[in-house]
Order: structure tokens, then C-alpha cells, then sequence
């Protein structure tokens, strides 16, 4: 009882924030993130350990400052949702601009499905409800514990339009079904996956587990993949969403090297935005046989 009382509280105060104009919104989200470093012990180590690998060639005060600098973003992508899930179209338009739309619609009009691979970058909410406001998608909704947050959480993800959200138990099958009937499929794919459903390829010079699900589906459904990266922009700026040009020669003949490829694509990503990478998910929970986990 307690947890939803203070679940409701803090939904409650999400919607009053989200009235608030950005230029104010975005600072107080900044504050709250460094309160989330400062108190929040476990996260700020997960989000230390993975810098910290990820980046060796930083000095110690760069990567903590890095840190910090992502909880700051942190902080703010966490208000920021309050204008997603209840702010107007014209709002949510004018807070999140999107380039490369048309490339959706080429591939769209050529009659092939399309999958949009979004990395767990901190913007990503704010593209996907960008692109939910154009196109009728399909994407997985992994089901949240807490289930004040569910509803709101799944409510902002289908508010405009008609959209299809899975669960992962729904499986490929529908998944590629309803690419085939024309919805692009709104695919993250970099979270720490079971040992027994990954393939271990490099990520930042690490071997990482990492699903091969973007070229299986590619094939099974014949679809182009289109990259699809949320940059937040700095300041009252709001959001930018970049559709990129569909990948030639994939998938290829092998998955591996498919997965090798993905991660490489996520890795130069990540260092044109280091900070707003989704650093304090355990990425490299799951190892190779033998060696040992690092959190």
C-alpha cells in the first residue's frame, strides 16, 4: 500500500512538473539527477563500472565526470516523460524534432517492412512517441513491476495512434506479421541478454553478449533496417530524432558477424554522445564461460 501511495505521489507530481515550461523543467531534472548520483549508491557504481570499461583511455576525473554529467541527463529525461505521456501534439512536435521521416516512407512505399533500430539511449521515449505520432508501429513492451508506473508507462507509449505492443513471450511470429502488414518495428537491442540467447561479439574492445534478433528478423520478414538514434539537445532545446539510410548487404550470411557489426554501430554512436548512453543498466552482466561478472 505504501509503494502505490508513493507511486501515485511521485505520478501526481510528474503531471503537475510537466506544465511547467522547459527552460525551467530542464534544470530541475538536472538537480534531480545529481540527487540520483549523490543518494543513488548502486546505480551511480553500475554506471562508474561501465564507464570505466568502456572508457580507459580517460583519466579518472574525466570519467567521473561523466558520470555525473550522464545523471544529470539522467535526471532530466525522467521529468522530461512527464511532457510525452501528457503534454498536446503540438507540444510534443515542437519538443522533439525529427529528421529522416522520409526515409521511412521510401521504404514504406517500396513495399518493404522496416525495422528501426533504437539504441538505449536516454532520449529514447522522446523518439519513440515521435515516431508513434507519425506511423502505426509495432515494438516489445517488457511489463514494469511496479504497476502505477505500468499503466502510465504504457499509456504514454500508445496514446497516438494505433499502436501494437508485444510482450517478449508474444515472439517472433507476430513480431514479423505485422512488419509484414506495414508496421515499422521500433527494435532496441542492446540490453544484457541470458547466456543461452547470446552470441559473445566485441562492444568497446569487451566480448559482450548480445542477441542476434536484428538480422534474424531482418530476414524473417524481409526488412530494411533503418538506425534510429534520440539525441537530447542541450538547454531548453528539447530533442532531436535521426532516421538514418537503410543498411546495405544485411543481413548477411553470418549472424555473428551481423551482431559484430550492430555493436560497432552502437559503440560510434555512444562516442559522439557518451553521456547519454543508458549507462547504469548492467550491459555486461552476462559473460563468457569462466570469466567473472564485473558488478
Amino acid at each position: 500500500m505504501l509503494t502505490r501511495l508513493f507511486s501515485l505521489l511521485a505520478v501526481a507530481l510528474l503531471w503537475l512538473l510537466h506544465f511547467l515550461p522547459l527552460r525551467l523543467l530542464a534544470p530541475l531534472g538536472e538537480t534531480l539527477g545529481l540527487a540520483l548520483h549523490r543518494f543513488g549508491r548502486k546505480r551511480r557504481r553500475v554506471a562508474k563500472i561501465n564507464i570505466d570499461l568502456c572508457f580507459p583511455e580517460l583519466s579518472t576525473v574525466d570519467r567521473e565526470h561523466l558520470v555525473k554529467t550522464h545523471f544529470r541527463l539522467l535526471g532530466r529525461s525522467m521529468l522530461e516523460r512527464g511532457i510525452l505521456w501528457w503534454g498536446s501534439r503540438a507540444r510534443i512536435e515542437r519538443l522533439v524534432r525529427v529528421v529522416g521521416a522520409e526515409r521511412i516512407d521510401a521504404e514504406r512505399a517500396a513495399g518493404r517492412p522496416v525495422i528501426l533500430l533504437a539504441p538505449h539511449f536516454l532520449g529514447l521515449d522522446a523518439g519513440g512517441v515521435a515516431v508513434t505520432m507519425r506511423f502505426d508501429i509495432v515494438s516489445i513492451y517488457s511489463t514494469q513491476t511496479n504497476a502505477v508506473f505500468n499503466r502510465v508507462l504504457l499509456g504514454g507509449r500508445s496514446r497516438f495512434g494505433d499502436q501494437l505492443l508485444l510482450s517478449r513471450e508474444d515472439g517472433v511470429r507476430a513480431t514479423v506479421k505485422a512488419m509484414k502488414a506495414g508496421r515499422p518495428f521500433y527494435y532496441l537491442p542492446d540490453l544484457n541478454p541470458r547466456r543461452r540467447d547470446a552470441v559473445f561479439v566485441p562492444f568497446f574492445g569487451i566480448s559482450t553478449a548480445t542477441i542476434t534478433g536484428l538480422p534474424r528478423l531482418a530476414r524473417a520478414a524481409g526488412a530494411s533496417v533503418l538506425p534510429c538514434v534520440t539525441r537530447m539537445l542541450p538547454g531548453a532545446q528539447g530533442y532531436e530524432l535521426t532516421v538514418g539510410e537503410a543498411w546495405t548487404d544485411f543481413p548477411g550470411d553470418d549472424p555473428v558477424a551481423d551482431a559484430a557489426r550492430m555493436n560497432a554501430w552502437i559503440e560510434a554512436e555512444i562516442r559522439s554522445m557518451p553521456s547519454q548512453y543508458y549507462w547504469v543498466h548492467r550491459r555486461f552482466k552476462t559473460r563468457p564461460p569462466g570469466e567473472p561478472r564485473p558488478y
